[in-house]
C-alpha cells in the first residue's frame, strides 16, 4: 500500500494572513466607531438645540388659561349678564386610600344621587389618578357649608370655585341677551375655520343666541397661558412662568331695563312682541317677545325633557317674535305708501275720492275688494283716508302704482330686508314682486295680487323691527338708520362706541309729502275720526299713530268675520305703530298682538300706556330724584 505525503504547515503565510485580517478587522473597528462618534457628534452638538426642545416639550407643558367674559348692562348701569361661581365637589383619585368608603360618606353627607356616582366612576376611568374629577356640580351654600365643617375626613376631595354666567332677569330678556351654553363640535368646527380655536382652549362655553352670540368675540377676551414642569407621569411639580388673559369687554346696551320689564308685565300671557326705540339714534329701548323662557336652564345644561316640552310647546316660546315673528304688516303701512304714491304723482295732496265701502277693480266684473267699514266712509282724501284707514283708497293707489313702483319703494323704507339689528336671529320675511311669485309658484303676477299689498296684506309679510324701523325712516324724514342694541363697550381703557353701519336714505321727497304721513299719523290719534282716538283722549301730549288688523286667513265672497265664532289660532292679529310727543319724537313703538282681534281697540292701549311710562312717569322719577 503506497503512504500518503504530509503536507508541512506554511507558518509565515499563516501568520502574514493573520495579520491582513487583523488589519482589516481593526480598519472596520475604527470604521464603526468613526461612525458611532460621528453620529454622537451630530446628535450631541448639531442637533443639541433640536433635541433639547424636544426634551422640554415632554417636560414643560402649555396649560391655557381662560378669560373671565365681560358683562352686559343696561342703558343705566344694571346688570343684565354676570359671572357668579359656581361651585363642584372634585376627588383626586391618587389622593383617597378607600375610595368606597368614601363615597359612601360623601353619599350620606351631601345626598349624593346613584346618577352623580355613575358619572363620577365613568368620569375617573378616562382621567390619571393624579387628575381631579368632578363627583357633583352646582353644590348648594348649605352644601358647601356641610363639607366645609367635614373636609378634614376626606383626604383628596375638595370644593373647587368656577365662574358660569347668570341672567338675573330671567325670562324677560332671553330673546334680547340669548344665553351662553357648553362648546359643542359645531362650535369647534367654526371656531377652526375662522382661525380662532386656540383661544378657546380653556374656554367652556360660547353664545349661542342672541347678544351673546353676536358679539362673542368682544364679550369672550384672550386666553392667558401658564407654563409648568411635569413629571414622566404628567404631574404638575412647578409653575415656570404664567401669562393673564385679556378679560372681555363689558357690553353697555341702549335698552332700559326698566321699560323693558314694565312692557312685559303689559303683555302678560299673550303671545307677541312689542319694540321700543329712539327715533332719533334708532336705538332698542325694549324688545319683548312673549311667550318666553328661563336662559339659566341652558347654561347649566337643559335636560332631554325641559326641552322638548319647549320645543313642543304650541305657544312657541323658543321663537323671537321681534325679529322672526313674520306677519301682514296690514294698515301700518299706509302712511309709508301715501308717501310714495304722492312722490310718484299716483295722488296729489288735493286728491279726494268716494268710498263706498268696496272697490272693484276697474273695467272688471271680478269680486270686490272690501274695506273693513262696510257702509264706507264718504268722501275723503289722502290724510282722511290714513285717519280713518280707508282701505278702498289704498286699494286704488296700489292698482295705480303697480306692484313695482310699489315694492321698490317699500323696499327704500327696509321691507324685505334685514333690518341691521346686532342679533343673527332675524327674518328678511317678503316684500313681494313679479321675480318672487315666478320663482316661488311660478306663475305670473296678476294685477289683483297687488290690491291686497295697498293695505299690507296679500303676500306682504314684515317683522316688528321691520315695521318699527320703517317708523323711524318717516320720523326722520328718509334717513335710514338700523335698530341698535348695543351702545358702547368698556374695557380698561376706556368706553367705544361702536361705527353706525350706513344705510342709503330716501332722498329727493319734498317735505310736504312726509308731513302728509305725519299730519294722517297724528290724526289717528287725536282727530275727529282717527282709529286710535279713543286710546289717547286726555294725553297730555301730542302723538302719533297708525293701527292695523291683519288677516289670518282670507273670508269667502258672503261670509263675515266673527271672532267668537272662529278658533283662536284664526282670529286676526292685532298691530299697531306709533311715536310720541308729535314734535319732537323721544320714542317709537311697534306692535304685534297674536290672534287678538282689532289693533286700534288692542293695541293703542299699550302703545298709551308705554308713551306715559316714558314721557310722563319716567320723567316724574327722574325730576323727583334730581
Amino acid at each position: 500500500m503506497k503512504r500518503q505525503r504530509v503536507e508541512i504547515r506554511d507558518h509565515s503565510a499563516e501568520a502574514a494572513l493573520f495579520v491582513r485580517r487583523a488589519i482589516v478587522c481593526f480598519v472596520g473597528i475604527m470604521a464603526l466607531v468613526g461612525v458611532l462618534l460621528t453620529n454622537l457628534y451630530h446628535i450631541q452638538v448639531t442637533e443639541h438645540q433640536d433635541y433639547q426642545t424636544r426634551s422640554n416639550d415632554n417636560r414643560i407643558k402649555v396649560v391655557p388659561v381662560a378669560p373671565n367674559r365681560g358683562l352686559i348692562y343696561d342703558r343705566n348701569g344694571k346688570l343684565l349678564a354676570e359671572n357668579r361661581p359656581v361651585y363642584h365637589l372634585e376627588v383626586t383619585p391618587e389622593q383617597v386610600d378607600d375610595m368606597p368608603a368614601t363615597l359612601a360618606q360623601l353619599k350620606d353627607l351631601l345626598s349624593l344621587t346613584d346618577k352623580d356616582i355613575t358619572r363620577f366612576q365613568k368620569e375617573r376611568r378616562r382621567s390619571r389618578r393624579f387628575n381631579a374629577v368632578a363627583l357633583k356640580t352646582q353644590l348648594t351654600d348649605k352644601e358647601v357649608a356641610i363639607f366645609s365643617a367635614h373636609q378634614h375626613q376626606f383626604s383628596g376631595v375638595e370644593i373647587k370655585a368656577y365662574l358660569k354666567r347668570h341672567y338675573p332677569y330671567g325670562d324677560a330678556l332671553t330673546h334680547v341677551l340669548g344665553y351662553v351654553a357648553k362648546i359643542n363640535d359645531r362650535d369647534i368646527a367654526k371656531l377652526r375655520q375662522k382661525g380662532v380655536l386656540n383661544n378657546y382652549k380653556a374656554t367652556r362655553d360660547i353664545g349661542k343666541l342672541g347678544i351673546e352670540k353676536y358679539y362673542e368675540s368682544t364679550l369672550h377676551g384672550k386666553a392667558g397661558y401658564q407654563e409648568v414642569e411635569v413629571n414622566s407621569r404628567g404631574r404638575v411639580i412647578r409653575t415656570l412662568k404664567y401669562v393673564p388673559p385679556q378679560p372681555g369687554k363689558d357690553l353697555i346696551l341702549n335698552l332700559d331695563i326698566d321699560l323693558q320689564l314694565y312692557v312685559r308685565g303689559i303683555l302678560g300671557d299673550r303671545r307677541g312682541a312689542v319694540v321700543v326705540v329712539d327715533p332719533d339714534t334708532s336705538g332698542v329701548l325694549a324688545m319683548v317677545s312673549t311667550p318666553s323662557y328661563d336662559p339659566n336652564l341652558f347654561v347649566h345644561g337643559i335636560s332631554g325633557k325641559q326641552y322638548r316640552q319647549l320645543l313642543n310647546d304650541k305657544d312657541r316660546p323658543l321663537v323671537n317674535r321681534a325679529t322672526l315673528g313674520i306677519y301682514p304688516p296690514a294698515s301700518t303701512v299706509k302712511p309709508f305708501i301715501a308717501v310714495a304714491a304722492l312722490e310718484e304723482g299716483v295722488v296729489t295732496t288735493k286728491t279726494t275720492r268716494n268710498d263706498p265701502g268696496y272697490w272693484r277693480i276697474p273695467n272688471s266684473d271680478t269680486r270686490p275688494f272690501r274695506d273693513w267699514l262696510p257702509w264706507g266712509h264718504g268722501r275723503v282724501n289722502i290724510v282722511q283716508s290714513i285717519e280713518e284707514s280707508v282701505d278702498t283708497f289704498f286699494y286704488q293707489i296700489a292698482y295705480d302704482m303697480g306692484i313695482d313702483k310699489l315694492s321698490m319703494w317699500m323696499e327704500k323704507f327696509g321691507f324685505g330686508q334685514y333690518t341691521g339689528i346686532d342679533i343673527q336671529e332675524e327674518s328678511s320675511a317678503n316684500m313681494p314682486n313679479r321675480e318672487w311669485k315666478m320663482s316661488r309658484y311660478r306663475q305670473p303676477w296678476y294685477k289683483g295680487d297687488t290690491i291686497p299689498v295697498g293695505i299690507g296684506q296679500g303676500y306682504w309679510t314684515a317683522t316688528p323691527m321691520q315695521i318699527v324701523k320703517a317708523l323711524t325712516v318717516l320720523i326722520n324724514r328718509g334717513e335710514v338708520k338700523a335698530p341698535k342694541l348695543l351702545n358702547k363697550t368698556r374695557d380698561e381703557h376706556g368706553t367705544h362706541k361702536p361705527d353706525a353701519e350706513p344705510f342709503p336714505p330716501i332722498k329727493g321727497v319734498d317735505d310736504k309729502y312726509w308731513d302728509v304721513g305725519l299730519k294722517g299719523m297724528q290724526l289717528v290719534n287725536h282727530g275727529r275720526k282717527g282709529t286710535a282716538r279713543r286710546s289717547f283722549r286726555s294725553a297730555e301730549y301730542l302723538s302719533g299713530g297708525k293701527s292695523g288688523t291683519a288677516q289670518v286667513f282670507g273670508l269667502g265672497e258672503d261670509e263675515e268675520y266673527n271672532a267668537d265664532e272662529i278658533a283662536e289660532h284664526l282670529r286676526d292679529h292685532a298691530l299697531f305703530i306709533g311715536f310720541a310727543p308729535f314734535e319732537s319724537p323721544e320714542v317709537a313703538v311697534s306692535m304685534v298682538l297674536e290672534n287678538a282681534g282689532g289693533g286700534s281697540s288692542n293695541g293703542g292701549p299699550i302703545a298709551r300706556r308705554i308713551f306715559d311710562h316714558i314721557l310722563l312717569e319716567d320723567k316724574e322719577t327722574k325730576e323727583a330724584k334730581q
